[in-house]
């Protein structure tokens, strides 16, 4: 029986290293690939000693040659990407360098291998500021309004290109904010570091009052298995998430109850984060619900899971 070999983009990051360990346990033979810059050696520490996994430390921005690289695999998982959204405008290059321009060279290095089958992570982030709630994958984009969205975006269009000139397979995944072990960064991540420093204080960027649906990191990885091999055309467009949203205040007050805490918040600027936050994201979710995917944990249980993964890992916040 020929080996079922897969490569894994950002194998050391949250979604890629929980996506690593469950393609092996279901038979696969792993090559990751990752320059550790937000991804942590520790969340693949047990991956290393799996004979069905191969780790490459590269930088994909980098590297000349990822040919060599991706020779032998028959599925691509591109994971990679720089997800600090809240920081993009300060440094305005590293989303297209990072998700569209490494996109395009994963594409290519597919391409020479003739390996025609990728699943890429997007985000909710590419409807910009929408009118419709919940919002659907066939939804007409408005203006941009930050440079991880459309970044991401134009990895969208990369890909759909390369699936029409080239007869790539591709599965994109549009996800909401994800939760659960090993999260490293997002708004449960800055209020856990702040509280540790000091525990009657808490800054929140913008209201409070802004919307936003949350997904299990568990729920997300069963939705990308589910479809490895259910591509019934050459692109297929999968929202992500669960089917209620909560306000930053709602999560702040379950983080509080979780940790007993009574901090005095101060609140900071608009009804936005930051610049190219969106007020709301709530994203329809019935095209992968007919495949038979749907979520098994609430908002809550995800808060409750990161929470307990903080109080058992703070060595994140060294």
């Amino acid at each position: 029986m020929k080996k079922k070999k897969v490569l894994v983009t950002g194998c050391a990051g949250f979604i890629g290293s929980h996506l690593s360990e469950k393609l092996i346990a279901k038979g696969y033979f792993v090559t990751g690939i990752d320059n550790l810059s937000t991804g942590k050696l520790n969340f693949i520490k047990k991956l290393k000693l799996n004979k069905k996994f191969k780790f490459f430390k590269i930088d994909l921005f980098k590297q000349k040659n990822l040919y060599k690289y991706f020779k032998g695999n028959q599925i691509v998982f591109h994971m990679a990407a720089n997800a600090d959204v809240k920081n993009g405008f300060l440094n305005p290059k590293k989303d297209i360098e990072q998700n569209t321009i490494v996109t395009h060279k994963v594409l290519e290095a597919m391409r020479k291998n003739r390996i025609n089958r990728i699943i890429f992570a997007s985000t909710g982030s590419i409807y910009g500021e929408p009118k419709i709630f919940p919002t659907k994958e066939n939804y007409s984009f408005p203006i941009q309004t930050s440079l991880y969205g459309s970044s991401k975006l134009a990895c969208e269009g990369l890909i759909q290109a390369y699936s029409s000139g080239f007869g790539f397979d591709s599965t994109i995944f549009r996800f909401v904010s994800i939760m659960g072990k090993r999260y490293s960064h997002g708004h449960l991540f800055d209020f856990y570091k702040q509280l540790l420093t000091n525990k009657n204080k808490l800054n929140v960027l913008g209201n409070g009052l802004q919307k936003k649906s949350y997904l299990n990191i568990e729920d997300c990885i069963n939705a990308i298995i589910l479809t490895i091999n259910r591509n019934k055309n050459p692109i297929e467009i999968y929202n992500l998430g669960t089917d209620r949203f909560i306000t930053v205040n709602h999560s702040i007050k379950t983080i509080l109850k979780i940790l007993n805490l009574n901090p005095k918040i101060y609140y900071k600027g608009g009804d936005r984060g930051w610049i190219g936050d969106s007020p709301k994201i709530y994203l329809d979710t019935k095209q992968i619900r007919k495949i038979g995917w749907k979520p098994k944990k609430t908002i809550e249980e995800s808060i409750k899971e990161t929470i307990e993964f903080f109080n058992h890992n703070k060595w994140l916040f060294k």
